[in-house]
């Protein structure tokens, strides 16, 4: 090898002097990733080596991927940083915070219209939220079975092929059996006549969607409910329903505030809801909220008093920071109402106007129609024949311009239907929606000129490409 290709050796010294004079060690040295380092490094040499690691990450604004929040303003920055030391659980020395809490689950309470005095729980977010509020549905059950003098040794809960993957990790962890409602080719949320036949005696509650991972549409949660309440009236079986608000309890009272998919509803016992998606706060803070204090047990309450005082937890996690619960009474306080109907109808203005770009380019089918209730999202798919296929254009969309559109499956029975989903947030303006139509537009140019390739080309094409 030729003098000048000779790969450069260092000694410590010359590195610690390089160190001095350009400040970055790593320029010239792996990062460490098996052991702690011997030695340690200066702060702002430890602060320029995550920032270089972090550039191999995608831009937050260019997610379209995720429901979770991605900008907060300024002040609310500002709230979170002055916070992140306040460990949340410790009551006896940080008390506010906990007054704080019950503040947020009270207006949740009044927002989701519970009936009187109420109580909940803040959370890491809606996997732990629904965690606590399916514990809740499995004890009260076994209380009443109890009561009963009958067998409590074989519980299940009914919900639908449209759930997040917590109501099975639920299942699987607690001992209960799910009873999973598969979805159908046309048909992507559950109604009564779907729950009717996986219930029964031991049955500890039914969970409905309200905004589905998936296309963003509810579950018929006032038909399941009235299907409840009959059962209940006929046959003494009083089966609970759990709402699992986790994207739409944000949006749905500001949107949709004339439709009944909450505590007006009769067997709503529970809600949970995700302040971290459409309440507009950074990961992670999920909150939980019951119909009436009845509805959470007393022995799910566990009392400590090694911090200073005698408080009551009932949460999975212990420590946690407060800043979170902050940044949502901060949202709260300062859009008000009115500030976050406002919000939801931007980004639900911007979601038609960028449906209506898609159904224009000519290739896409929407998945719902215009007057659907719905999350603040496009869910779509590809209409006729195509030598590409939607995870195509996904990468195809990544590749040219950095956008993050997921493509993926549906559950079962309609795992053979591909779909593509935006989220439209409050950081996808009207422009920058235009720019991502205008963009599939020209993805799917791109993929035509592909298809016509000849297929030993193609194929050669996606490889390269990592398609």
């Amino acid at each position: 090898m030729p003098p000048h290709q000779q790969p450069v050796k260092l000694t410590s010294e010359q590195i610690e002097a390089l160190e001095g004079m350009y400040g970055n060690r790593f320029l010239l040295e792996p990062a460490p990733d098996h052991k702690i380092p011997k030695s340690g490094m200066s702060a702002q040499e430890a602060m320029r080596l995550i920032g270089e690691e972090m550039v191999l990450d995608g831009l937050p604004a260019r997610n379209l991927a995720t429901f979770v929040t991605t900008w907060m303003e300024p002040e609310a920055e500002r709230v979170i940083q002055e916070a992140l030391r306040v460990n949340f659980i410790d009551h006896a020395e940080y008390p506010q915070s906990a007054e704080i809490e019950q503040r947020c689950i009270r207006m949740l309470a009044d927002l989701f219209n519970a009936p009187g005095e109420t109580t909940g729980a803040r959370t890491q977010g809606s996997s732990e939220a629904i965690m606590l509020g399916a514990l809740s549905l499995k004890w009260k059950w076994r209380g009443r079975r109890e009561a009963a003098g009958k067998s409590v040794d074989r519980p299940n809960l009914v919900f639908g092929g449209d759930v997040h993957v917590v109501w099975e990790k639920f299942c699987r962890y607690f001992d209960v059996e799910p009873r999973i409602v598969p979805l159908k080719p046309d048909k992507y949320t559950i109604g009564p006549e779907d729950v009717e036949p996986h219930i029964d005696e031991n049955t500890i509650g039914v969970a409905a969607v309200l905004g589905t991972t998936f296309t963003g549409h509810a579950d018929d949660i006032r038909g399941i409910n009235d299907y409840l309440v009959g059962l209940k009236n006929e046959k003494g079986l009083d089966v609970p329903l759990h709402v699992d608000a986790a994207s739409g309890g944000f949006v749905w009272p500001f949107l949709y505030p004339e439709s009944e998919w909450d505590f007006r509803l009769e067997q709503v016992r529970s809600i949970n809801v995700s302040g971290h998606k459409f309440g507009l706060v950074y990961p992670g803070v999920g909150w939980l909220v019951f119909r009436e204090k009845s509805d959470l047990p007393e022995d799910l309450v566990f009392y400590e008093n090694y911090l200073g005082k005698r408080d009551a937890t009932f949460t999975l996690n212990f420590s946690t920071g407060s800043a979170m619960v902050l940044a949502q009474y901060y949202n709260l306080i300062r859009f008000g109402h009115d500030g976050y109907r406002y919000i939801m109808e931007t980004m639900k203005y911007n979601a038609r106007q960028l449906a209506k770009q898609i159904t224009e380019i000519g290739e896409f089918e929407l998945i719902g129609g215009e007057d659907d209730e719905q999350l603040p999202l496009v869910a779509f798919k590809l209409a006729g024949e195509h030598d590409y296929d939607e995870f195509d254009v996904s990468a195809q969309l990544a590749a040219e311009r950095g956008w993050m559109v997921p493509a993926y499956t549906l559950p079962p029975n309609a795992e053979h239907i591909k779909i593509m989903r935006v989220l439209v947030k409050e950081t996808l303006s009207s422009s920058l929606a235009t720019c991502l139509g205008n963009d599939i537009a020209e993805a799917c140019k791109t993929l035509d000129a592909k298809g016509s390739l000849h297929p030993i080309d193609r194929k050669r094409v996606k490889t390269n490409t990592g398609f």
